[in-house]
């Protein structure tokens, strides 16, 4: 466990060993990347395209239910994502076509990029807002110089990786069959993914080292 002492009387800060990250992101990884893939291919070979888009919606809603049925609160990015998957499979059964269904996922992700592209240089930009969600920085670790610079350097790693991700999608969608899309697109974005996110801790960890050595010097 990694320890950064805070100054005056704010509570020191801890960085979680690298097993315990992975265990937490692994079921997360899983569950929003990899099942609902494999729940409409599912149904896709069952019962055509028609077949799959009406169990990833079920499989959405489904996820709903469960919250509401254990009496847990249902996230506001979880409703969301049962409005918009709603929208999407409304459009892909009028129109008759699968890519209606995949292509606003994809134009999501140019935008989620072009944000964490164009905030880099910002004074708080957008990787900043997105791990301060996922992870309880204090504010003494948040405002010193070393880890300015760190979410300015992820806000243009995953901006990239983002950009990566988004292309090679719309290329397979356009260009391949929805199979090929589905199984190609989920390994490629997880390999992608992943050595980005391997990048951040391995730098988050270096900044953490850093801010370290300040403390001991009384910088």
């Amino acid at each position: 466990m990694t320890v950064l002492a805070a100054p005056s009387e704010a509570p020191a800060f801890e960085l979680p060993r690298f097993g315990r990250l992975v265990r937490h992101a692994v079921p997360r990884v899983f569950e929003g990347m990899i099942l609902p893939v494999a729940v409409f291919y599912v149904g896709m070979i069952l019962s055509g395209i028609t077949g799959g888009i009406v169990v990833a919606v079920a499989w959405v809603y489904g996820g709903v239910v469960w919250r509401l049925a254990r009496r847990r609160a249902v996230p506001g990015a979880v409703l969301l994502a049962a409005g918009t998957v709603t929208v999407r499979a409304v459009l892909a059964l009028l129109s008759g076509s699968a890519v209606i269904f995949f292509l606003q996922p994809t134009l999501g992700v140019f935008c989620a990029s072009a944000g964490f592209l164009a905030t880099a240089r910002l004074r708080r930009p957008l990787a900043q807002r997105v791990a301060e969600d996922l992870v309880p920085l204090p504010e003494h670790v948040i405002e010193r110089p070393v880890m300015r610079r760190f979410f300015a350097r992820q806000s243009l790693v995953w901006g990239c990786a983002q950009f990566g991700n988004a292309s090679l999608s719309l290329w397979l969608l356009l260009s391949q069959t929805i199979q090929t899309y589905l199984i190609v697109r989920t390994a490629a974005v997880a390999v992608l993914l992943s050595g980005a996110a391997l990048l951040t801790l391995v730098d988050f960890r270096w900044c953490l080292r850093a801010l370290q050595r300040d403390t001991s010097a009384g910088i």
